[in-house]
């Protein structure tokens, strides 16, 4: 399925950097399962973070080098939502990716409200193999939390979003939802084109706009830039305040603190976001660049919960407040 898509060397590469838990190697006869396809998604993800974050890039190779691969705990991507309508031809928020992960078998864990960042959070988890497939944490901004100007400026760059989700892969989606695999065809169609919807599907944005939006969120300025790609991926580890003191020593971005939860057992610390170049239109619609906040790479310890005797897979709005700040601090 990798190869299919990124080429033998590039599927490869990132097998041999991540742990891959051997449950999700059950496929029906001739056909991929929605574990296995989700698992694949989770790879594909990783492996685009992995080029577009250079900082991300130099550990993994360090792991690598050392005999050691990522084990996957969560991806995150953030949306926009405006109030009552959905994002130019996109479905508005979380509901443009709740279509896509629930038939791969994933379905909500639980809401994890952000009011700071006028957004709330949503976790997104396997059903059949919770503890091993990556979780996704989707985030939405609300537009109605803001000023008009905001509201405005925000229509402008994210009225142009296109949907990239055709209706033939809308209907195989249906259809995996329905009994649970696709055939390796129907699977290679369809992976290609749930892949290109975690990325920027809007038109180059106007600065002035981008400005505007900055001025009141930097979440939503990330997300005028990058899109729905992977805000970050996140590796989970044995000690995570070990390791940040390690990165620390080795003279990693890291940020300064290690996030702990309310129940204190979810802990999480992050590289600062790489800086990007992207392209913006000015006022005289000539393209001009601006270095920006791009991805970035983080890692999480989770001890085990008492009440049910397993690693606790919950998240915490407070930490994930406090991670969300790498992107603004490299702005």
């Amino acid at each position: 399925m990798l190869t299919g898509i990124v080429g033998p060397a590039r599927a490869a590469h990132a097998l041999d950097r991540i742990a891959v838990p051997a449950a999700v190697d059950w496929s029906p006869a001739d056909g991929i399962s929605a574990a296995m396809l989700a698992m694949t998604l989770n790879v594909l993800l990783f492996s685009d973070l992995y080029e577009r974050v250079p900082t991300a890039r130099r550990w993994i190779e360090a792991e690598a080098g050392a005999g050691s691969a990522q084990q996957l705990d969560h991806g995150a991507l953030r949306t926009i939502r405006f109030p009552g309508r959905g994002t130019g031809a996109l479905p508005g928020g979380i509901d443009a990716f709740a279509r896509i992960l629930i038939p791969l078998g994933y379905a909500v864990a639980a809401d994890y409200p952000l009011p700071r960042l006028g957004m709330t959070g949503r976790a997104f988890r396997h059903r059949d193999l919770p503890d091993t497939i990556p979780q996704f944490f989707v985030s939405e901004l609300h537009v109605d939390r803001f000023d008009d100007a905001f509201a405005d400026a925000a229509d402008r760059v994210f009225g142009s979003s296109r949907d990239p989700l055709s209706e033939s892969s809308r209907a195989l989606l249906d259809l995996l939802e329905q009994r649970g695999w696709l055939t390796r065809e129907q699977a290679g169609e369809l992976l290609p084109a749930i892949v290109a919807a975690f990325s920027r599907t809007h038109d180059i944005p106007r600065l002035a706009d981008y400005d505007v939006l900055r001025a009141s969120s930097a979440e939503a300025a990330w997300i005028a830039t990058e899109g729905n790609a992977f805000n970050h991926a996140t590796s989970r580890v044995a000690d995570v305040e070990a390791l940040a003191r390690q990165l620390r020593q080795q003279g990693y971005p890291v940020k300064d603190a290690v996030e702990h939860s309310a129940s204190g057992r979810i802990h999480q610390t992050a590289f600062r976001a790489d800086p990007v170049s992207r392209r913006f239109r000015d006022d005289h619609g000539s393209i001009v660049e601006r270095v920006v906040p791009g991805s970035f790479y983080e890692f999480i310890t989770r001890d085990v919960d008492p009440a049910t005797g397993r690693i606790d897979l919950a998240f915490d709005s407070g930490n994930a407040t406090g991670i969300f700040a790498v992107t603004r601090a490299a702005a």
